[in-house]
């Protein structure tokens, strides 16, 4: 069973955005920033919601380093 604090909890593309649109509302100076951004994502924890802005920073910072591959969207096939 999974807690609240799971470091692997599933987050939706809706709740992403949402988070997203929260982060600018709500910014580092914002008294109870992660209690008003989990409110605004739904079905999220304050604890939640810190530990996915942490992780996102985390990547962040790997790719300003160079240390994330990117992406690669092309398709492995071939046209004939």
């Amino acid at each position: 069973m999974a807690t609240t604090s799971s470091v692997n909890s599933c987050w939706t593309a809706k709740q992403n955005k949402m988070f997203e649109k929260a982060l600018a509302v709500y910014d580092k100076d914002t008294p109870d920033r992660w209690h008003n951004v989990a409110r605004a994502v739904g079905g999220k924890s304050a604890e939640e919601v810190k530990r996915h802005y942490e992780l996102l920073v985390e990547d962040i910072i790997l790719i300003e380093k160079g240390q994330m591959p990117r992406a690669n969207y092309r398709s492995s096939g071939h046209r004939g």
